[in-house]
């Protein structure tokens, strides 16, 4: 999990670094504060919240462990690989393109090399960005920026408070919503060719029923072995040329 990496280049110790990567604009992931903070650190977390970054209060004990042993003064921050992007830049890149848009909704993916490989699959299978949420996802960290072999600098990654919300929002923008999952229809049968949404879920549940009943269509791929699931990176590249194929006639 990110809250483990000890990755010095992404990795902010202390009340004066966090608070000035803070100000300088610096994407910030994920901000560990003690519980029960006070004094300067109040500010830190109004900002961080204001910036959109995930904020967790944990003990002592997981701070030391963080940044094995150095002086933390009650907090950590992990700072993010690349700024998060608005779903409506994720629209403007569609209609840059002339084409329907075609997004990546991932619902809780928590492997920062699956996400890293969705969103370098995303970017070569024409994708226009990728919507992850805020909490029980894997962040932009430095681990996702280098499995996703420089797609992060081509597809816009936004992150959303409430999937289910921001699905119906899609919905209204035209964009029909296809779940990945068990028992749903064959993928080789269903019109993908129009403005459309692919939702992959979680690596061990799959779609989380909030979202499942948001879905459109359940698409499924046929198991022929005895394994009766795929990697979620490998299924959603699967998916993903798919849809490029038909998007292209």
């Amino acid at each position: 999990m990110e809250t483990n990496r000890k990755n010095d280049s992404e990795l902010i110790v202390g009340r004066n670094c966090v608070t000035e990567a803070l100000k300088s604009g610096r994407p910030i992931d994920r901000l560990f504060v003690s519980k029960g903070a006070g004094g300067s650190l109040v500010s830190i977390i109004a900002q961080a919240k204001k910036s959109g970054a995930v904020i967790k209060e944990v003990d002592s004990r997981k701070l030391d462990s963080l940044c094995s042993g150095a002086n933390h003064q009650g907090v950590v921050a992990f700072a993010a690989a690349k700024q998060y992007a608005s779903i409506d830049s994720i629209f403007e890149l569609a209609q840059s393109r002339d084409e329907p848009p075609f997004i990546i909704i991932l619902d809780g993916i928590e492997d920062p090399h699956n996400l890293g490989a969705i969103i370098r699959t995303a970017e070569c299978a024409g994708a226009h960005g990728v919507i992850i949420p805020k909490r029980r996802s894997a962040g932009l960290s430095h681990i996702v920026d280098k499995t996703s072999a420089g797609a992060l600098e081509y597809l816009p990654v936004a992150r959303v408070v409430n999937l289910p919300t921001t699905i119906d929002e899609l919905k209204q923008r035209g964009l029909w919503v296809y779940g990945a999952d068990m028992n749903g229809e064959n993928y080789t049968s269903a019109d993908l060719s129009g403005a459309a949404a692919l939702v992959i879920g979680n690596e061990g549940k799959g779609l989380s029923r909030l979202v499942r009943d948001k879905c459109d269509c359940i698409l499924s791929l046929p198991m022929r072995g005895k394994i009766s699931s795929l990697n979620a990176s490998v299924a959603a590249g699967i998916l993903m040329y798919e849809f490029m194929r038909q998007r292209n006639g």
